[in-house]
């Protein structure tokens, strides 16, 4: 039986041999990128390379990268989304282009994982504006399968940019002026089973149904997008693939619901055992619980801590969700499920073993937390309640406008507030989420757009700050200090480091004074390859007990500053002019912010 450790083996064998070269699983919270809060692709820190710049490891690279997607937590119920996944990735610099990349990917599904080629559906685009139909694909699919023995005609099928386009940013007209995307090739496994007619008259291979499930996609980066709307091609063409191994285990083992796979079905079987519900009785409440634990453990063990904001937020909606189902099932013991977590994962990922005690320790602090938060909250609707409430068949009814102070104060979900025993117009409700959800949005638009993505110049004067700010804290704090966050925008930065007390204001004033005299010296900044050791033994920061491959990149602000970076920054450090922090925060759990302006 093939399980997600050989599926993983094979995939980085199969393209080592084919001459590239594996490249390390990139943090989930990625370092110096205030883009996005986690690591949603295998391609995300691979952008610099993808527009052109030399990568140290070559033009073929290989890997498998964890991954999260926060758009997917609203999906988590079905029988394929989970929104911890890891990728399966393997990317051309400009080395191949697409009959390689097909051709390859192709053999490794019938070869290497003995997939049967009668399953097997692939789209391709259609074509976009100006962007040619991808006819160069079809024509290498239709001869794959003809020389497989297979029939093209019914296994082929063209999308438009919603489907069979990809960037970060998604459909061509979503994208960002710099952003690089292209076309894409997905590969679908057809599971045989009847279409359930509520997702349309007939079946296709993009169907919701979940007969078919995409198992691979093979983007073809060849495109930016420029001011005017307009693409141009990028200097190089490149491909850039990613395969969920989730899903690929699915089709190996064909099963049509990814939760009854190998991987999660041990963790599936001691749910039930804690809330003596059976899966096939109660499918999506299992379903959020063993994923939204899943992804839970894994944020913990990079570093993430509950909180209102960015990632903690995420995190602490991951586990909230996580609560009220095990909640609704009459669960027992939470923590024997994330034992059996840690031991699914240990052969992949032995970190979760590792830190099982801080995993441990975070959940039962946040869950404590959210007890609480239960009790304010109801104490904070019996108050809305006996002043304008009225009685509907035994249950209370509140205003919208008190139900969303709720949502947006306390955290709690419509379900939460109505399994507290109140209920309100849900119609006024959805009216006041819509105007909230417009604006975040708009926020994150200029998240995206006040990133490092952007190059805007106060952007990058900001993030070369942030290395000045770090050596500089730890010269005045101690070297124990280290960054646990970051977020620059072209208004402010904002750094999070390590430290269990409030700084004084003579420590501010330090921190500050030794930032403001290394951008008076005007210190040059520039990068260096160097072996991982070099990078070691002269004192670079960063984070050593992640997988950095054997060169790693190093920013040198003169002699001052020493650490690991994937850019852009200034020249010399003249041009940040000055620099002046604004506030300091205590971000609870022995974590400190501090915000600050430059320029």
């Amino acid at each position: 039986m093939i399980i997600a450790k050989k599926i993983i083996e094979k995939y980085i064998a199969f393209f080592e041999k084919r001459g590239h070269k594996q490249i390390p699983n990139a943090p989930l919270v990625p370092e110096n990128d205030p883009t996005t809060l986690f690591t949603n692709s295998g391609m995300q820190p691979l952008v610099p390379y993808l527009l052109g710049e030399k990568h140290p490891q070559g033009k073929k690279l290989v890997n498998v990268q964890n991954c999260f997607r926060a758009q997917d937590i609203d999906e988590i119920g079905d029988n394929r989304h989970t929104t911890f996944f890891r990728m399966l990735g393997n990317w051309s610099l400009g080395g191949y282009f697409k009959k390689e990349q097909l051709s390859w990917f192709f053999e490794f599904l019938i070869k290497e994982l003995n997939l049967p080629l009668e399953k097997l559906y692939v789209s391709v685009f259609q074509g976009y504006n100006d962007i040619y139909k991808d006819t160069e694909s079809e024509n290498i699919w239709q001869e794959l399968f003809i020389n497989a023995g297979i029939n093209p005609k019914n296994h082929i099928f063209f999308y438009g940019a919603s489907k069979n386009w990809w960037s970060r940013a998604g459909a061509p007209e979503n994208m960002p002026a710099g952003e690089p995307g292209g076309p894409d090739s997905e590969v679908f496994f057809d599971f045989e089973t009847p279409h359930n007619p509520k997702f349309g008259k007939t079946c296709h291979i993009n169907c919701d149904c979940g007969r078919y499930l995409e198992i691979g996609n093979s983007v073809f980066m060849q495109y930016q997008k420029q001011e005017s709307g307009s693409f141009k091609e990028l200097p190089q063409k490149n491909v850039d693939f990613g395969g969920g191994l989730e899903r690929l285990l699915a089709a190996c083992e064909n099963k049509q619901d990814v939760f009854q796979t190998s991987l999660f079905y041990p963790i599936i079987k001691t749910i039930e055992t804690q809330t003596a519900k059976e899966y096939e009785k109660s499918p999506k409440e299992i379903r959020v619980i063993a994923d939204h634990l899943i992804a839970s453990c894994f944020m913990i063990s990079n570093g993430v801590t509950p909180s209102n904001t960015e990632q903690g937020y995420i995190l602490r909606r991951l586990l909230r969700r996580a609560f009220d189902n095990f909640d609704l099932l009459d669960g027992k013991n939470i923590y024997t499920i994330i034992e059996t977590i840690a031991q699914q994962y240990k052969e992949t990922d032995p970190v979760l073993e590792n830190k099982y005690e801080k995993i441990r320790y975070a959940i039962t602090e946040e869950e404590q937390v959210y007890r609480k938060t239960l009790q304010r909250a109801k104490a904070y609707i019996v108050k809305q309640y006996s002043q304008q409430g009225d009685e509907l068949i035994g249950v209370k009814v509140i205003s919208a406008e008190a139900a969303f102070v709720l949502y947006s104060t306390h955290g709690l979900s419509p379900s939460q507030i109505k399994s507290l025993g109140f209920t309100f117009n849900d119609q006024e409700f959805a009216k006041k989420m819509e105007e909230h959800q417009a604006l975040s949005r708009s926020g994150a638009a200029q998240k995206f757009a006040g990133g490092l993505a952007d190059h805007s110049e106060k952007t990058i004067m900001g993030h070369t700050a942030t290395h000045l700010l770090h050596q500089a804290i730890r010269d005045i704090l101690g070297n124990h200090v280290h960054q646990t966050g970051s977020n620059i925008t072209t208004k402010r930065l904002r750094f999070d480091f390590n430290y269990d007390k409030k700084l004084s204001d003579t420590e501010i004033q330090k921190i500050e004074q030794t930032v403001n005299q290394k951008i008076k010296l005007d210190l040059p900044v520039h990068f260096e390859m160097i072996p991982l050791e070099q990078a070691k033994k002269i004192g670079a920061i960063g984070l050593f007990d992640e997988k950095y491959q054997d060169q790693v990149k190093v920013y040198f602000v003169g002699n001052y500053s020493k650490e690991f970076c994937g850019g852009p920054h200034v020249k010399h450090t003249g041009v940040i002019k000055n620099f002046t922090i604004i506030k300091q925060e205590n971000i609870g759990h022995g974590q400190r912010r501090i915000y600050a302006v430059v320029g």
